[in-house]
């Protein structure tokens, strides 16, 4: 179920994408997108992932896709699962700054999606993106 309204979103949003007015940027800022990775840390019975887990994977797949610079927070999200139980996870949560169109970004985004989900046995990793005005 999850699963669905996470994808539903997903494509709902790149639907809209096209239909977007240009964005309009204030003087001294470039128009970019941001994106919002959401990484559970839960794994099943077992230990979940830890903080030096997530610092390799940020070393060893994050950084090489992303050299120019990402953030990662500390986080925590909940959603009712099976049996209408709520379920608590801590996460971590990467914030990039992207080109603003083009590239390969879209690929990479989904290669570290790919790479979290079998490395640590999760269902799915979340993305948010969308446009902003940066300044450096």
């Amino acid at each position: 179920m999850r699963y669905a309204i996470v994808l539903l979103s997903l494509l709902a949003l790149s639907g809209c994408a096209s239909l977007e007015p240009p964005l309009s940027c204030a003087a001294g800022e470039e128009p970019m997108r941001t994106a919002q990775l959401f990484f559970g840390q839960n794994i099943g019975d077992k230990p979940g992932v830890s903080d030096a887990d997530f610092r390799k994977f940020t070393d060893e797949v994050l950084t090489p896709r992303f050299p120019e610079g990402l953030t990662v927070l500390d986080g925590g999200g909940q959603w009712t699962g099976p049996e209408n139980k709520l379920i608590r996870e801590a996460a971590k949560i990467v914030v990039l700054v992207l080109p603003k169109e083009g590239g390969d970004t879209q690929r990479k985004l989904g290669e570290v999606r790919q790479a979290y989900v079998a490395r640590f046995h999760q269902d799915s990793v979340m993305m948010v993106s969308q446009r902003a005005c940066v300044s450096f």
